[in-house]
């Protein structure tokens, strides 16, 4: 449990740094996704090395292939359509009453409601941008949130109960408030306190299948959907 947390303030710590440096190094602002993904392996292998295991200890392997990718699939099937009515319902109302400080008036004068899922817009790039987010986001963050946080998590706090195989319990909760936590020390956003729920969904997963595959595509896939609709109900 020290280890876990040790690890998770340095890795935090080190991510918050480059995230400042790249408001004064446009070096650092072009590459600061990257480097933050190679913190993450990086971090992860160490502790690997460190007890004399390789990265498949840490969920790193694509078996189950075929039980990750169903997963991913229902998980994408059942909760992206539920998310698009829960956007619209949470900006509609944020809209309606003023909350500036969640959606500024310029943004709210935008707001196309349903109708705009007509004309769906998918993020510029979208094979690239795709890519990117498997690869520099969402892989690195599996790896070590997923991978290696959450079972010494679970080595520290067994879960309670299993659900279709996945692990429930005091582990997968804390898992996911770090998650969240590392997102607000990095960027000083509070509004990162959301990626909490996801962070249960991941988890999750990673538990009922034994690897960071489904993780993966369903966090890259989560990711490119969020930028999707932004870009669909704000033209």
């Amino acid at each position: 449990m020290r280890e876990a947390l040790l690890v998770f303030s340095l890795v935090t710590a080190g991510a918050a740094g480059l995230f400042q440096l790249a408001r004064i190094s446009p070096l650092v602002a072009g590459n600061l996704q990257a480097l933050i993904a190679v913190l993450f392996i990086y971090a992860t292998y160490g502790m690997a090395r460190r007890h004399g295991e390789d990265l498949s200890a840490y969920a790193f392997t694509w078996r189950p292939l075929g039980r990750s990718l169903a997963l991913a699939g229902v998980v994408l099937a059942v909760v992206f359509p539920l998310f698009a009515l829960a956007f619209h319902a949470f900006y509609s109302l944020t809209c309606a009453y003023g909350l500036t400080a969640v959606a500024p008036a310029l943004m709210c004068a935008r707001y196309q409601g349903l109708v705009a899922l007509a004309h769906p817009q998918l993020p510029p790039g979208f094979l690239g941008a795709l890519f990117a987010q498997i690869v520099v986001v969402a892989l690195p963050e599996e790896l070590f949130f997923r991978g290696y946080l959450l079972r010494r998590l679970e080595e520290h706090w067994p879960p309670a109960r299993r659900v279709l195989g996945g692990g429930l319990g005091r582990a997968l909760v804390a898992s996911a408030m770090l998650f969240a936590l590392g997102h607000v020390l990095v960027d000083g956003d509070p509004r990162r306190l959301a990626v909490f729920f996801p962070g249960l969904l991941f988890g999750w997963l990673r538990s009922a299948t034994g690897s960071i595959l489904a993780g993966t595509v369903v966090h890259a896939a989560a990711n490119l959907y969020i930028d999707a609709l932004h870009r669909t109900f704000f033209p």
